[in-house]
């Protein structure tokens, strides 16, 4: 049986939110990614500004990899569905806002929104009383992946089609889990329908970090062990993509973050740069 207990989502997946609605507020225009959507459901308070882990100065690297790489999922859901796949699957939803960002995409698409079953339960009750309400083509589909391998299972129960391609994305939740559970998903989504995309992010082990963003690497692994949610899991970028290989995918690619950073963050007056330490894999079946 499902546990629906309401539990507020941790402090990660509210730091993102807050990441994502700081860089609207304190970084110049244009911005990479507007979202605030996720500071509303968060409702951290008025003070929320004035937290150590939101000074502007301090976190701009951070809040810009937060903001680039859902950038870069977006615009890879918005260009797979151009090609005519409707299925898209988060893996470790936290408080993604797609679904409400983008409902002339996301209307058009069956989004499955796969989490630990508290905070979902507590992000779903959030949703109707902020008025968005959960859509028909919106599935929140509860799974604890370190004791429940079989999130396919579960989300094929909400309504996914698994002879028919999809976007998979998984942002900021590698690092929390065994190598032995990213691989076993890594071979779940190689074995989705041909056509299929995986995106997912990983934490580079902090010798290949560059020397100006190893201090914060430091400090936000520190912090994630302080707060109970330690990161278990670094990955160099030939280690991520030999795992992709052995799970069976067709294709496989490293987007480092200095991709990210020449697409999205070019020419800004700011200066404004995502940090070195995460990077992406896009995997195909």
């Amino acid at each position: 049986m499902t546990d629906q207990r309401i539990e507020a989502p941790d402090s990660t997946a509210v730091r993102t939110a807050l990441w994502r609605a700081m860089h609207v507020e304190a970084d110049d225009a244009p911005y990479v990614l507007e979202d605030t959507i996720g500071l509303r459901l968060a409702a951290p308070g008025d003070d929320w500004r004035r937290r150590p882990d939101m000074d502007p100065r301090v976190t701009r690297a951070f809040r810009a990899a937060m903001v680039a790489r859902a950038r870069f999922v977006e615009d890879l859901v918005v260009e797979q569905a151009g090609r005519g796949v409707t299925q898209y699957v988060v893996l470790g939803a936290g408080l993604d806002t797609f679904a409400q960002r983008r409902p002339e995409i996301a209307a058009h698409l069956r989004i499955f929104e796969v989490d630990q079953p508290g905070p979902q339960a507590w992000k779903r009750r959030r949703l109707v009383e902020l008025g968005y309400g959960v859509p028909d083509w919106l599935r929140l589909v509860p799974v604890d992946f370190e004791h429940d391998p079989d999130w396919l299972g579960r989300v094929v129960a909400a309504g996914f089609d698994p002879g028919r391609p999809a976007v998979v994305v998984s942002t900021g939740v590698s690092m929390y889990l065994s190598r032995d559970t990213t691989a076993a998903t890594l071979r779940t989504v190689a074995g989705c329908a041909p056509g299929s995309t995986l995106a997912m992010t990983f934490l580079l082990p902090i010798e290949l970090v560059d020397e100006a963003d190893r201090p914060g690497l430091r400090a936000s692994t520190a912090g994630a062990q302080a707060s109970g949610t330690p990161f278990v899991s670094f990955y160099t970028p030939a280690q991520m993509l030999e795992t992709a290989r052995r799970a069976g995918f067709a294709g496989v690619r490293h987007v480092p973050g200095s991709a990210l950073a020449e697409r999205y963050f070019a020419g800004r007056s700011d200066g404004l740069r995502p940090s070195s330490g995460e990077s992406l894999l896009v995997a195909t079946t």
